[in-house]
């Protein structure tokens, strides 16, 4: 992700994702601590119940399973594949300048104890993927939809379109804040704030 796009990415999901973890929870997520040493191995462990597979291939099932948001680094899989041969979990097998690691009997049987466990965990993976994925791709969105109004604009209207964004953000800012204010707020209330944003709606689009 471009470090751009990733600290704003972060600071979105921080606000989004408040009012589902907690703003403490929120505002200190990252993807790569979603997942605990004994998390990663039952994950490890779910993938080769399906098939043997290499380190990579674990690496990118994961980052699939996540929208493509999160990918462990080699220097978290190796060990934690590691870790599950020296406990009989896992065995491997060298396939030229590569291993091929495989769930064992005694694996399997941990596995099925953990199993429900395993699926909450790969679930809350999917879930935090989606929802990060889906805030990446509406800042992608918003970007370039504010460099196609500044180019739009000409030369002479750069100094303009700055403002105008600034201006734009903080109302947006505030936006969402007032929103987010509403959330413990009655039915009829919520209704009202639906109605109000329906009228905003139509009175921008002139109708």
């Amino acid at each position: 992700m471009h470090p751009h796009f990733e600290r704003m990415f972060f600071d979105h999901f921080g606000k989004f994702a408040a009012p589902f973890f907690g703003a403490a929870g929120a505002a200190g997520m990252r993807m790569g601590r979603f997942l605990s040493s004994d998390e990663l191995q039952l994950v490890i462990l779910r993938l080769l119940s399906e098939k043997p597979r290499h380190g990579y291939e674990i690496i990118k099932a994961i980052e699939e399973h996540t929208s493509g948001v999160y990918a462990p680094s080699p220097g978290v899989v190796y060990p934690a594949l590691t870790y599950l041969e020296e406990v009989s979990y896992a065995v491997s097998q060298a396939e030229g300048a590569k291993k091929l690691f495989q769930i064992t009997q005694a694996g399997s049987e941990y596995l099925e104890k953990n199993r429900e466990r395993a699926a909450m965990i790969l679930d809350r993976l999917r879930f935090h993927g989606e929802k990060m994925a889906y805030v990446h791709e509406q800042m992608e969105q918003e970007e370039a939809a504010g460099e196609y109004w500044a180019g739009a604009m000409g030369a002479r209207g750069k100094d303009e379109w700055r403002e105008l964004k600034a201006e734009f953000h903080e109302i947006r800012r505030a936006l969402k804040s007032a929103i987010y204010e509403k959330l413990g707020a009655s039915s009829e209330e919520k209704r009202r704030v639906l109605d109000v944003l329906r009228k905003a709606i139509a009175e921008i689009r002139g109708k």
